[in-house]
């Protein structure tokens, strides 16, 4: 059930929603999207001469664009934008740009030493199945959710999500798992086995009950013995603040894979995990008035900690989600146009500038002071993508 300050939120968000005298253009955001990708492409041309194995851009990384391999987890970002540009747009300059893009990251479908399936071939290939239905993009996805299915281990009930530090950890588990159950979905629907729908199932299922604090803040990463069911071997962060905290990113992760599994299975568990991560979110005291969170809501030097501009692009694609399936829906999609509106006014790149990303001030691993207040690619992918689900429920142009 929504907590009263959730729902007095939701009145004054819904309240200022309607008070505003302008809001942004839903087309106008994209055509400035088109103009900053296509700066974009021309830095990435820049930046592989010479180096034919770089793929796809990630960040800015001492002022210079950083380009990452086809294994980089990031690397599926930039062909998923340009699938969302042919998507708004139906330009086939894009199509030919994402096609260009997403055949870089195919051969992942094979590299089993990454949870990251989903990521690099769900948000290229599978946008790209989605827009064409190309039977080649079909058999890629089913590879993919073969290879990721090998990661699973039936005693811990969940899939490994890292391989490196096998010193500091027996099986990890990490909350950014959560998106790579949508390929394991897909490939069931597109093949018929069921076996890709259970270890989504165990694995959602197992995170819910390891993976939460009684206030549904997340941990960050779950250590299993791997050995022995249900044993636990720590609860530690890799990205967050500290173990106790709760790392804004993990929290978006969580709102959006449950969300995400809710749709693919009607289990009413799965929306209510959804519903009260969403309670955890815009209840906190730390959350800012305009929306876009701090890297992690227990950080120590709020107010003068990094914003996480990826996190809150994740929770408003989520949010405007979870609005068509929940009883609050009116409070989740208010607070998600608000967020968009904010990322939108105050967080977007001028035209030309940041080597072509589209959102500023996103933070990737503050403990590691790495990507601390940069461009992020799955910023900009989540915010389009953000973008294109509002207005499929608005059929509108504008933001509200």
């Amino acid at each position: 059930m929504v907590n009263k300050i959730v729902v007095s939120l939701g009145i004054a968000l819904i309240t200022g929603m309607s008070a505003q005298a302008q809001s942004p253009d839903i087309r106008a955001v994209f055509s400035d999207a088109e103009k900053q990708t296509r700066v974009m492409l021309a830095e990435i041309d820049k930046a592989k001469e010479g180096k034919p194995d770089l793929v796809a851009p990630r960040t800015i990384e001492q002022g210079k664009l950083k380009l990452v391999k086809s294994g980089d987890w990031t690397s599926g970002f930039f062909p998923g934008v340009l699938w969302f540009l042919y998507d708004y747009t139906r330009n086939t300059e894009w199509k030919k740009e994402a096609e260009r893009y997403t055949a870089d990251i195919e051969k992942e479908q094979w590299n089993g030493g990454t949870h990251d399936m989903g990521f690099k071939v769900y948000c290229s290939v599978g946008n790209g199945f989605r827009l064409t239905g190309s039977n080649h993009y079909k058999e890629v996805l089913i590879q993919s959710a073969k290879t990721l299915s090998r990661r699973f281990n039936k005693t811990a009930g969940v899939i490994r999500s890292w391989d490196h530090n096998k010193q500091k950890w027996d099986y990890p588990v990490i909350i950014d798992n959560m998106l790579n159950l949508e390929l394991l979905f897909a490939a069931s629907k597109l093949t018929g086995d069921r076996s890709f729908y259970n270890i989504a199932v165990s694995h959602a299922n197992t995170t819910m009950k390891n993976h939460f604090r009684k206030d549904f803040g997340t941990w960050h990463v779950v250590d299993y013995d791997s050995t022995q069911a249900g044993k636990i071997n720590k609860k530690t962060t890799h990205q967050g603040y500290a173990d106790e905290s709760t790392w804004s990113r993990g929290e978006a992760w969580a709102i959006y894979g449950y969300t995400m599994c809710y749709r693919e299975t009607k289990d009413p568990k799965y929306l209510r995990q959804a519903e009260n991560v969403a309670g955890f979110i815009l209840k906190h005291p730390n959350l800012p008035e305009d929306l876009i969170p701090y890297w992690d809501f227990n950080a120590p030097q709020i107010p003068h900690e990094p914003r996480d501009v990826s996190a809150a692009a994740v929770m408003a694609s989520a949010l405007l989600e979870l609005s068509t399936y929940s009883k609050s829906g009116k409070l989740y999609r208010a607070t998600a146009e608000k967020m968009l509106t904010n990322l939108t006014k105050s967080y977007r790149a001028p035209i030309g500038s940041d080597f072509g990303f589209l959102l500023q001030h996103s933070t990737g691993s503050k403990p590691s002071d790495s990507e601390v207040d940069v461009p992020l690619s799955y910023a900009d992918y989540y915010y389009l993508e953000a973008l294109l689900r509002l207005r499929k429920l608005t059929g509108s142009k504008k933001l509200y």
